[in-house]
């Protein structure tokens, strides 16, 4: 269950790479971003980053307009932690999902370091040792 602070949403997520372009290209993860019960979206920079390479890859490959594509990205409401934010809790990512895959420990870092749960349809978190969310576990919490 998604936690409700004083009576009201207090919804909280670390966004992973797949969710953020699903909601760029029209997917229902947009439904997400938009909800009125979502507090705040954080992510990495290097979610960022590949958000930014798959989205114009993605545009191309769909015949969108990549600069519109990239528009989208640049206007989706997710806040971008600097890794010095977090970068104490990366070893203790390391631990939790170096094996499955470490290029993707920064993510759980920052969830560790602001106790948020990740919002991502990569099975990869499972093993990560925080809270995961998929886009359709979140859209029914949501009621959406």
């Amino acid at each position: 269950m998604i936690s409700s602070v004083g009576g009201r949403n207090d919804v909280r997520l670390a966004a992973d790479a797949n969710v953020l372009l699903s909601a760029v290209l029209g997917g229902r993860a947009r439904r997400i971003l938009e909800s009125p019960q979502v507090d705040q979206i954080l992510t990495v920079e290097s979610t960022m980053a590949e958000v930014e390479e798959y989205a114009a890859l993605l545009a191309r490959k769909k015949r969108l307009a990549e600069d519109l594509v990239l528009l989208a990205v640049g206007a989706l409401p997710v806040t971008v932690v600097p890794r010095d934010k977090y970068a104490a809790a990366i070893p203790e990512a390391l631990t939790r999902i170096g094996r499955r895959d470490p290029d993707d420990a920064e993510l759980p870092a920052l969830a560790i370091s602001f106790d948020l749960p990740v919002w991502s349809n990569d099975k990869d978190f499972r093993d990560a040792g925080v809270p995961l969310h998929t886009t359709e576990h979140l859209l029914r919490q949501l009621g959406l």
